[in-house]
């Protein structure tokens, strides 16, 4: 996607784009993304700076407060260090200053593109984690908190004031509904987990 109020820039950045087989939406305002929403499927935003109503940084501050991931190159004929350096902090790709060149927007563009497709992936792959997890029962979930801090069946038993042969039982539940090959993969799913607003996983 492309905004910037600019008729002629937007239909050359369109131009460029189209003449390498990529798909893009031109728009001229933020309301008009608004409407629309993120495109389906892989995709990157290309920005100008500078807009009628809310300026292209104040937007890049709303997507990340909505913690919507698009990945942003911000395009601009009057650029200035500050600008810059606020727009890589909050995680474009790229600051380019107009004229810029084809290569280097097409360049970014793709890493754009990149990013996002690793995005995706990332999100597919937690939700499946987050599927299993809501399979485990309340105690397979206490078992699971327990085993990934390294805690010994025996310990666990002792914590949980429960038999050793029950967290053996409730352990192989826990690795086989997550799909886990050894304790060290399990620990990994249970920081995947937390770090995305999930549960915490602590033996506390």
């Amino acid at each position: 996607m492309v905004i910037d109020d600019d008729p002629s820039v937007r239909e050359a950045v369109g131009t460029l784009l189209r003449s390498v087989g990529l798909q893009v939406r031109l728009l001229s305002a933020v309301d008009e993304f608004l409407k629309l929403g993120r495109p389906p499927g892989t995709a990157c935003l290309v920005l100008d700076v500078r807009l009628p109503g809310r300026s292209g940084l104040d937007f890049q501050r709303d997507l990340l407060a909505a913690n919507i991931r698009l990945p942003i190159i911000f395009i601009t004929g009057h650029g200035d260090i500050p600008m810059s350096v606020q727009a890589m902090r909050g995680g474009a790709i790229e600051f380019l200053t107009k004229p810029f060149r084809d290569q280097d927007l097409l360049d970014a563009i793709q890493q754009g593109l990149a990013r996002d497709r690793d995005s995706i992936a990332e999100d597919r792959e937690l939700a499946v984690l987050r599927a299993r997890f809501e399979l485990l029962t309340a105690r397979e979930r206490e078992v699971m908190a327990h085993v990934v801090t390294g805690r010994l069946n025996k310990q666990i038993a002792g914590d949980l004031g429960v038999s050793e042969v029950t967290v053996k039982v409730h352990r192989g539940q826990v690795m086989q509904k997550m799909r886990a090959k050894s304790v060290v993969e399990l620990a990994r799913m249970a920081d995947r987990l937390s770090a995305n607003t999930g549960p915490k996983f602590t033996s506390s």
